[in-house]
């Protein structure tokens, strides 16, 4: 009697488990529930914005000019919150151990980005939508000269970590030329002090070029100098694709902007 009601309860389980749409004709969904995406936890019809920045982290969501409207709030509290600064522990974490396990030679360097990526903009970004709002250059640059930008905290401690086992740091950015004072200021400030290489972008070179175009070409430059990339880290997929890549890439999540 028994294993005759076992197997009743699991029919009845895998019956309701059965993703929508089977080949019996019936409607059953593995997930009835919806989740609480926007800010406040309130629904949002149409858009799940969880998924959004899943998409946006997995390169599958690409192109994108602003956040979603819908999703500021979410984006605000995964940027303020716990969620950001322990995603990002993991993937420095991650390069860390891969790190300690190599032979180091005094011609190995780990190529950083710098905006979001040892820097942060998120002083900035609070103040306008979280990437919400459109891309603006002069609210942007102005930010920038006043060089007040912090560290982020996992990355400036993976920076330490991996001077302590004598990697060589090249900072590669997509600032222009003209912010260089700036940038080698509030990088020191933020607590960079230690470096190979600063590279920032030349626009009469590359005017017109994608961020990919720009950051393999100069890595290239940097590998024909006699230098071994082993490590390479950015916010941007277009930090870490292209050619000249190094041994390992590591992608930091960002979901206010996206740049190709």
């Amino acid at each position: 009697m028994r294993m005759k009601v076992f197997v009743f309860v699991l029919a009845v389980s895998v019956g309701a488990w059965q993703c929508e749409g089977s080949e019996h004709g019936h409607e059953n969904q593995i997930f009835p529930l919806r989740m609480k995406t926007g800010s406040g936890g309130h629904y949002i019809p149409e858009v799940s914005c969880q998924s959004w920045r899943v998409g946006v982290e997995a390169h599958n969501v690409v192109e994108w000019k602003t956040v979603p409207a819908d999703c500021e709030g979410y984006v605000g509290n995964y940027m303020l919150g716990k969620q950001y600064r322990s995603d990002s522990k993991t993937v420095c974490h991650e390069a860390f151990s891969y790190a300690k396990t190599l032979n180091i030679t005094s011609r190995d360097i780990w190529v950083f980005d710098v905006d979001e990526t040892t820097l942060s903009n998120l002083p900035y970004y609070a103040h306008h939508g979280f990437g919400v709002e459109p891309y603006n250059a002069t609210t942007s640059d102005e930010w920038v000269e006043v060089g007040e930008a912090p560290a982020l905290p996992e990355s400036l401690k993976l920076y330490k970590k991996l001077l302590s086992l004598g990697i060589k740091i090249v900072f590669l950015t997509g600032r222009p030329l003209n912010q260089k004072a700036v940038t080698v200021t509030n990088l020191k400030i933020a607590g960079y002090h230690k470096w190979e290489k600063l590279i920032l972008k030349d626009t009469s070179i590359y005017h017109g070029k994608t961020a990919v175009t720009y950051k393999s070409s100069e890595r290239k430059k940097v590998e024909k100098e006699g230098y071994k990339i082993i490590g390479n880290i950015g916010d941007q997929w277009s930090d870490i694709l292209g050619t000249n890549t190094g041994q390992r890439t590591f992608k930091l999540p960002d979901p206010m902007y996206y740049i190709s």
